[in-house]
């Protein structure tokens, strides 16, 4: 699976490797968007955000749900319970837990064959 593949599609599943990866590869990409607005004084105001930052984050939101999808349904589940991290605080431990900690369903489902076999 290359990284076009990983980042764009919402069809077939990922294992947690590649779930943190992404997350790493977006974190990174984050951090040198931030990077880029200090370095070139594009903050906006006093909010710690700049021009080259809100623009990354925007692009990256796809990006994140594509992640998502894919791992949701290695756990068997459909993509749209990516929306659970709209609930404050809850949201996101449930989706740090089921996506980030909790193994994938074992052989092929629904959504396809198992990734690590």
């Amino acid at each position: 699976m290359d990284w076009k593949y990983l980042l764009t599609s919402f069809d077939g599943r990922i294992n947690r490797a590649k779930f943190w990866a992404g997350v790493g590869v977006m974190a990174v990409v984050s951090i040198v968007a931030n990077l880029l607005d200090v370095m070139l004084g594009l903050d906006i105001g006093n909010s710690g955000a700049g021009v080259i930052s809100i623009i990354v984050t925007i692009g990256m939101i796809y990006f994140a749900l594509a992640i998502y999808a894919k791992r949701w349904h290695d756990r068997d589940k459909s993509g749209w319970w990516s929306l659970i991290a709209l609930v404050p605080v809850i949201g996101a431990i449930w989706i740090l837990v089921e996506l980030g900690i909790l193994e994938g369903t074992r052989g092929a489902n629904q959504f396809g064959p198992d990734p690590l076999a």
